[in-house]
């Protein structure tokens, strides 16, 4: 795995639970849901993320999570904040490097 350089907040969910990525999928057009493991799903339109949106549906097949709360793709060089899915992207810009 790449080296990655990235700031990291204190994240507080529901009831002080930090949210932790359990699963991603693509089951509808254009979207992409987010499982978390208290039990939320977030789904987000992908327009809202070019850089998931240009990649092809085996592509996007190909996510991983690290620390449980960052998410990225094989053939991505982002890396993405569960922060980022919940509004507070400015907050979060991950690159490999």
């Amino acid at each position: 795995m790449p080296k990655v350089a990235f700031y990291m907040k204190n994240t507080n969910g529901i009831n002080g639970i930090r949210p932790k990525i359990n699963k991603i999928s693509f089951i509808h057009k254009e979207k992409m849901n987010i499982f978390l493991e208290d039990g939320r799903v977030v789904i987000v339109p992908l327009k809202y993320f070019p850089e998931i949106q240009n990649l092809s549906l085996a592509q996007r097949k190909k996510w991983y999570i690290s620390d449980d709360e960052m998410f990225s793709f094989d053939d991505c060089n982002e890396i993405f904040h569960i922060e980022q899915v919940l509004g507070k992207e400015q907050n979060y810009k991950y690159k490999f490097v």
